[in-house]
């Protein structure tokens, strides 16, 4: 199978890439950003914005069967306009690509913060829920519109059998991603009288589900999830780190001073209430079996991304 994957450069999509090359697939990538080895190991990466003529010019020479399009930014410190542009509008270019060019499988990575943290909503999501407290966190309105936006090829583009995959927080070497970067320091924050279930996935187990959907072909849309939740102040201690619980005022006026990282007051929420998912569904459709427990994932985190000696969070 010839199989693109827009957004290869990040460290999902690089392991991605190189499995499904392993595996025996023609693999290719778009991305503003560079993978130097990628050539040696047998994949091409076309340097460019998905939004741009260049990406289109792939399509219509690469002409691939599968398009995995992780293309997306979910960080907080990404200006909102940008975050837009990228997400929604390179969501848009890409499923315009797919039906341009008869692509004939597209899966769509999304998250699962796509239901928004709230006091009141339930304990478990379905794939079937809206999304939750927007107005609390703007920065995720973009996501979620390109979430939407790629569920409405199942009815737009039924000829293109489109997947939907919301993924949880990942941790895995060499340490990057949304929940890594919030671990960096040797201290981290969380909100006085809060400890939240966190879903937690190694990054390798993360990719065996990608390529599984792709395999399998899924069509709809799917929560992945691993091990289950666990407490986020479980999650900080066993990756070597100590938290520091603070009234949530104060912790919002520490945002992004004295060493704390850069979150809207909004991003807050997601250190009080859980965003926890059911992944039934995935399972029943693709047979997915996690191998990697929560100690092996945060075991794994700590040693690639030690703890620092001095500097860091406070």
């Amino acid at each position: 199978m010839r199989v693109l994957i827009p957004g290869i450069a990040g460290g999902i999509a690089r392991k991605l890439a190189l499995r499904l090359k392993l595996a025996g697939h023609d693999v290719a990538g778009v991305d503003i950003r560079p993978w130097e080895n990628a050539r040696e190991a047998g994949i091409e990466v076309f340097r460019g914005d998905v939004r741009k003529r260049v990406a289109e010019d792939v399509f219509r020479r690469w002409r691939p069967e599968a398009v995995v399009h992780m293309a997306t930014v979910t960080a907080f410190t990404v200006p909102g306009a940008e975050r837009g542009r990228i997400n929604l509008d390179g969501t848009k270019a890409v499923f315009d690509h797919c039906a341009t060019h008869g692509v004939k499988q597209l899966l769509f990575v999304g998250r699962h913060t796509f239901y928004g943290a709230a006091p009141d909503s339930p304990l478990y999501h379905s794939e079937d829920e809206p999304p939750r407290a927007l107005e609390a966190i703007p920065e995720l309105a973009d996501l979620v519109a390109a979430d939407l936006y790629a569920a409405t090829a199942l009815w737009r583009l039924p000829e293109v059998t489109t997947g939907v995959l919301r993924l949880p927080y990942t941790l895995g070497a060499p340490g990057t991603g949304t929940l890594a970067s919030f671990l960096k320091g040797r201290r981290v924050p969380l909100v006085l009288g809060y400890d939240p279930l966190f879903h937690v996935m190694q990054e390798e187990d993360v990719v065996t589900a990608l390529q599984l959907a792709l395999e399998k072909k899924v069509r709809g849309i799917f929560n992945i999830a691993g091990p289950a939740p666990i407490p986020l102040s479980v999650i900080v201690r066993e990756t070597g780190r100590m938290g520091v619980p603070l009234p949530s005022r104060v912790l919002s006026f520490l945002l992004g001073r004295a060493g704390f990282p850069r979150l809207s007051v909004g991003a807050l929420d997601h250190l009080r209430y859980p965003i926890v998912v059911d992944n039934r569904r995935f399972l029943e459709a693709t047979g997915f079996e996690f191998q990697h427990s929560v100690a092996d994932t945060l075991r794994l985190y700590r040693e690639a991304a030690p703890v620092p000696v001095s500097g860091g969070l406070l």
